[in-house]
């Protein structure tokens, strides 16, 4: 009867292991709990949605958006809390902590999306990266485009070079980093509000505004503008982020993996934003607007030597803006 009994305790204590023990092993894929502030809408939501499926066998994700989670710009610091593992972060984010990074979000730096990739994949790419990982503790997955800015003009002035933008009431974001990118265009940089761009533009108070194609279709600032001048002076990207201590996590195999699935996001991601980029381009033609190229060196050169000669640069890496140039 006492070994009966002992059998049937050390069989219930075996089960009660057992089940106490499925928690455990059904916790050996880890949740990621991604935060960005586009909306459900945006392209890049379905960006996640691809990642997310593509790497259901190395991680559940969690997917929040329209900064419901964290708000913008406090996505870095929820992740080296851990209270976040991925995120959809501001390059300039980076750069409050980093002052390096800052050259990542100077104009002219990127010719195009296909630039932007190519330095992400470059070795000096790699550089900015580590430094991303060893000062805050992140691992860079990749840039997600979503436009390059353009400046749209009320004004029936040609533009070709900075020299013509002398004068230009240009509407900038508020702050200084993007006033002086105004200047750096060679126009009057104006603080004004997003929502008040639209009205602004139909009495004169400003002569124009710069933005990626998809905000102007939005915003509808096309209603308002005479032409659209391709000056291509900062291309708009934010980087899908993962926290270091999830990343290493991961085994070889699985960080090969999931950077191959979000590479395939990423690039599936950008595609789609260019194929509407050149959507919207065709529409604004054909409401009217002239579309043309100026003599995008000659803005290049000017911004780029304004950068140069101001403080915004003295913590950038030695070399960097010429290899990036080179690429």
């Amino acid at each position: 009867m006492l070994n009966t009994t002992r059998r049937t305790a050390l069989g219930l204590l075996s089960a009660a292991a057992i089940v106490l023990g499925a928690p455990a092993i059904a916790q050996d894929k880890p949740t990621l709990r991604f935060s960005a502030v586009f909306s459900e809408q945006d392209i890049r939501a379905e960006m996640m949605q691809r990642l997310e499926k593509s790497a259901g066998d190395i991680a559940d994700m969690e997917l929040y958006y329209g900064g419901n989670l964290f708000k913008q710009g406090t996505e870095i610091v929820a992740i080296q809390r851990g209270n976040l593992e991925m995120g959809n972060v501001a390059p300039q984010d980076i750069a409050n902590q980093i002052p390096a990074f800052s050259i990542l979000t100077s104009a002219y730096l990127f010719r195009d999306a296909d630039h932007l990739k190519k330095f992400f994949a470059s070795e000096a790419g790699a550089e900015m990266k580590a430094m991303a990982e060893d000062q805050l503790g992140i691992h860079i997955l990749g840039p997600t485009y979503f436009g390059t800015r353009q400046v749209g003009l009320r004004i029936d002035k040609k533009i070709e070079t900075p020299e013509d933008m002398a004068g230009v009431k240009l509407r900038m974001p508020g702050g200084d980093a993007w006033q002086f990118l105004g200047k750096a265009l060679g126009a009057n940089p104006t603080p004004m509000a997003y929502a008040e761009v639209y009205t602004g533009l139909q009495t004169g108070a400003i002569d124009g505004q710069d933005n990626p194609f998809p905000n102007v279709e939005n915003m509808k600032f096309y209603e308002v503008m005479d032409q659209l001048v391709l000056t291509s002076h900062l291309v708009g990207y934010d980087l899908l982020v993962i926290s270091q201590k999830a990343w290493d996590a991961m085994d070889a195999d699985q960080q090969a993996a999931f950077e191959k699935a979000a590479d395939e996001a990423i690039a599936w991601s950008t595609e789609q934003h260019l194929k509407r980029e050149q959507e919207l381009g065709d529409l604004f033609k054909e409401q009217g607007l002239e579309i043309y190229t100026p003599n995008v060196d000659s803005f290049r050169e000017h911004a780029q030597q304004m950068y140069l000669d101001s403080e915004l640069s003295k913590d950038w890496p030695e070399g960097m803006l010429e290899r990036i140039n080179a690429l």
